[in-house]
């Protein structure tokens, strides 16, 4: 049987990593990428079958069986929509698109063609994610009052080989910045606990990074049940941290990424259960690529579709209406 042949639209530090994996499972791989200078960089980390300038000439070559999205945001829908009306199933990286309006232009295609979407917000394939969430549905620490998101990351720490002014997250037009680019942990908030009933918040640049993007966010979301979320999102901090911490009226969990675990509190001092994981950054990349060759071949259909990201996208034009017009947010139900 003929190895499943990948494209890799955007030959940059994702799309590098996508195509390392791929190929690692037993795929055959070809890239695109307006930079001859990043397609050739792939290529000498991952051999290709073919290299592109523009997905429109990769899809006119022919012989492919599926597309990875991995190019800046700005570029999804016209991407997303070719590879689908090519009848080729395609895993999106996140965030959908830009903005709502541009994401259900992807969403109308994909009903149209019926060519499956696997959307890509990564750490719902992460182990102790998981484990949090069934946790959490055991009603281990009871009836959930507060939940924080806390992400703080320096921006010119994520690529050390390249000038963090080049990279697309300092563009505006490119569709960077902290809420959309970290709209993973808005997505986990409704993975865990759904659509929230209204929503506030805060979308800035205050920091001395020269990005023309936003670098911090702050929301707070409030679930009819009386659930109050908080989010916090920002590109200047250091070290880096990556954590939730979940209370509830029988105790309190906390999961971290550094260092790998989940604690659970049920008294009144310190003392906590703990578990520890081994598991490294690449093996939820891994995973979504083992679900995306299964979406492809018709074995499953995808865990984190469209729809999904349609509401991330809902409640992030949520969040920046909120900041610019001062007000809360009634956000009911966001669906596609």
């Amino acid at each position: 049987m003929t190895a499943p042949h990948m494209l890799i639209v955007g030959s940059g530090s994702v799309g590098k990593r996508h195509a390392r994996n791929l190929a690692s499972l037993g795929c055959r791989i070809s890239c695109v990428d307006p930079r001859a200078e990043r397609r050739e960089e792939l290529a000498a980390e991952t051999p290709v079958v073919g290299s592109h300038p523009t997905i429109e000439a990769a899809l006119a070559a022919g012989g492919l069986d599926g597309v990875v999205i991995g190019s800046p945001t700005a570029f999804h829908p016209a991407q997303t929509i070719a590879a689908l009306d090519a009848g080729l199933p395609v895993l999106l990286e996140k965030p959908v698109a830009k903005t709502a309006a541009e994401a259900r232009t992807i969403y109308d295609a994909q009903k149209r063609t019926g060519v499956p979407v696997l959307l890509g917000y990564t750490w719902r394939w992460w182990p102790p994610l998981l484990q949090v969430r069934s946790r959490l549905n055991e009603g281990t620490i009871g009836k959930l009052r507060h939940v924080q998101f806390h992400m703080s990351a320096h921006l010119a720490d994520w690529h050390p080989w390249e000038p963090y002014q080049e990279f697309f997250m300092a563009s505006a037009a490119q569709g960077g910045g902290a809420l959309l680019d970290e709209s993973h942990w808005i997505d986990l908030m409704t993975w865990f606990f759904g659509t929230p009933a209204e929503l506030s918040g805060r979308v800035e640049k205050i920091s001395d990074l020269d990005i023309e993007t936003d670098d911090n966010v702050d929301a707070l979301a409030m679930y009819p049940d009386g659930l109050r979320v908080s989010l916090h999102l920002d590109l200047y901090g250091r070290p880096h941290e990556k954590y939730i911490r979940f209370i509830g009226e029988g105790g309190s969990l906390f999961w971290s990424a550094d260092p790998n675990r989940i604690t659970i509190g049920k008294q009144s001092g310190q003392v906590w259960e703990e578990e520890t994981f081994t598991c490294e950054r690449n093996d939820m990349f891994v995973a979504v690529a083992r679900e995306f060759l299964d979406v492809v071949a018709g074995r499953s259909k995808p865990s984190c579709t469209l729809a999904d990201g349609i509401k991330v996208m809902d409640l992030i034009e949520a969040i920046r209406t909120s900041s610019a017009e001062g007000c809360t947010v009634q956000t009911g139900k966001a669906d596609a």
